[in-house]
């Protein structure tokens, strides 16, 4: 008995200490993001620890495609640990991720099976989502489950939580668990988003997430990728899929027509949305949007 009590004791202290990294290292992020660069003395006197420890830290953080480390300091990775981290995802380009929303929601019918991911543009469809029930739902991404159950409770809405490992940065469910939950459900429809689209692939910084996001199209009859200007001409680390996989691509207005000239040779369809600043609400309905849909070779 005593030495099953110390073996939990252990293992609750080696669960803390994870625990504490995993903050400390989040922490790191959006200190590197705010500040720009620094260096490995400034961070260990900012939170508090060694030289070695801020070391090893970031050298979790690289491998993972958030940080980029230099002689004498870190910068953090443009394609990286702004897409994972969920805060500065959640208040950047509002207006451009509401004017996606709605056109998304036109390909939502009542009855229908939604797969979400952990994007902050599909937040923008919740509201829309509600106006449509009924819907059965099912998303990994935390901030969106509670924000469907507060929608079911007024409105025809079965929500399914995908769980698993809990991935602090994104706020959403990962791993093997959640991925065999995934491959077990069929929907109707997908909604998904990346990191990063350059040439005619999608891509990702993060294996777990890249992992997720095929098993999520796998597990869609229609695929729709909702991707702002921003991401597209950037590459992060890991390919997830082909665009031509999509039943349709979805951005804004803010897209560069040579990317469009690109895509429509290659035989990938799309949608452009207008971005309408009185729109940045954060809760795009079924009014109709305004969108552009350019031609297709």
């Amino acid at each position: 008995m005593a030495e099953e009590q110390a073996d939990h004791a252990g293992g609750s202290a080696s669960a803390r200490r994870e625990r504490k990294t995993e903050i400390r290292q989040r922490l790191i992020s959006e200190h590197v993001i705010n500040v720009g660069s620094c260096t490995a003395q400034e961070l260990a006197a900012t939170f508090g620890v060694s030289i070695m420890t801020i070391h090893r830290d970031l050298d979790a953080l690289e491998r993972r495609g958030i940080v980029r480390k230099f002689r004498g300091g870190v910068t953090a990775q443009p394609s990286g640990v702004f897409e994972s981290q969920l805060s500065y995802r959640m208040t950047s380009n509002e207006a451009e991720k509401n004017a996606i929303a709605k056109v998304a929601l036109e390909y939502v019918e009542p009855g229908m099976s939604v797969m979400l991911d952990d994007s902050t543009t599909i937040l923008r469809m919740l509201p829309g989502l509600a106006e449509l029930a009924p819907l059965h739902v099912t998303t990994t991404f935390l901030t969106a489950l509670t924000r469907l159950a507060e929608l079911a409770t007024e409105t025809d809405l079965t929500i399914i939580g995908l769980g698993g490992v809990y991935d602090v940065p994104h706020d959403s469910f990962v791993g093997l668990q959640c991925i065999e939950q995934i491959s077990g459900i069929r929907t109707d429809v997908l909604f998904t988003s990346t990191s990063a689209v350059s040439g005619s692939y999608a891509f990702h910084q993060e294996e777990r997430i890249v992992e997720l996001k095929r098993a999520m199209v796998q597990a869609a009859t229609k695929r729709y990728l909702l991707v702002d200007h921003t991401k597209l001409g950037r590459v992060a680390l890991h390919r997830v899929v082909p665009l031509d996989v999509f039943d349709l691509v979805i951005t804004d207005s803010g897209v560069d027509p040579a990317v469009l000239e690109a895509w429509a040779a290659s035989g990938i369809r799309y949608r452009v949305a207008t971005v309408d600043a009185a729109g940045a609400d954060g809760s795009p309905s079924m009014r109709a949007p305004t969108v552009t849909e350019l031609p297709r070779l």
